[in-house]
């Protein structure tokens, strides 16, 4: 009976790591909306000072300051946005010093990173390259800043410059809030001033006397809903884009009414 050769233990480690790469499947990096790590993008700016031109947005809040956002905010290429469900998630920016280039020189030294919280749209501008002015053109990740966030970084003059970014829990004061619009038959709900990951992924609705209805996502951070609650108590189920759920039973009173914003005790 033939025999088998015996393996040197080189020869056994070496076999045994090439089996264990072959078990373990590779670790898929996350997508761009979700990194954690700082990693190399680009920022420009839009509007001055007052901020007017932030206002509204593809996020849907509406005047920034009534929503607590203020000017802390971004609008995001289409490879950050994520087809809006990225809006209302956090990211700090800081500029990227190491990154050499004309721009750099006009970033601040020595200065904290900023937070953002994605709020808009930079939409992409097919008519120019990506390394041209087309600065928000799908691959690329990008950040459009009301011009007092970027001069937080960076000396306006520069019309572009190389930043870092990372993906950070947002902090929020207060609890989630929820904004009734539609009419009885259309219940349209802006969610907003929401801590932790920030952006919802979805959402559920039911009346006091209804059963949960999942909601559909109609645009921004807006969320459809065409059952009719009237005369019932409203609660409502958060989904984050972190997987974290929290449930606000009787949110509001029986006579709610619609353009009414309503806070609940609790947050992320």
């Amino acid at each position: 009976m033939a025999t088998m050769p015996r393996l040197t233990l080189v020869q056994a480690l070496s076999l045994t790591t090439a089996l264990l790469l072959r078990l373990t499947p590779a670790t898929a990096s996350p997508p761009a909306w979700e990194v954690t790590a700082w990693t190399p993008s680009h920022a420009t700016f839009y509007g001055e000072y007052n901020g007017v031109e932030t206002m509204g947005g593809a996020c849907g809040y509406g005047n920034l300051w009534w929503r607590g956002y203020g000017l802390e905010t971004a609008a995001l290429s289409d490879t950050l946005l994520n087809n809006g469900l990225t809006c209302g998630a956090c990211f700090q920016l800081k500029c990227d010093l190491d990154h050499g280039g004309y721009s750099t020189r006009w970033c601040y030294k020595n200065v904290a990173p900023i937070t953002v919280t994605a709020t808009n749209h930079c939409p992409a501008n097919w008519a120019r390259p990506t390394n041209n002015g087309g600065w928000c053109n799908p691959p690329r990740t990008h950040f459009d800043l009301p011009l007092v966030m970027f001069n937080r970084m960076a000396q306006p003059v520069a019309g572009i410059i190389p930043i870092e970014y990372r993906r950070v829990p947002c902090e929020k004061s207060g609890g989630l809030k929820f904004y009734l619009s539609g009419n009885p038959w259309f219940n349209l709900v802006l969610v907003y001033n929401v801590a932790g990951a920030g952006a919802v992924t979805s959402m559920k609705m039911r009346g006091s006397q209804t059963v949960w209805y999942s909601m559909k996502r109609n645009w921004g951070q807006y969320w459809e809903c065409p059952i009719k609650f009237s005369n019932q108590r409203l609660s409502f189920q958060v989904t984050l884009s972190s997987g974290h759920v929290r449930v606000i039973n009787n949110l509001t009173p029986t006579n709610w009414y619609f353009g009414q914003t309503y806070e609940a005790a609790t947050n992320f």
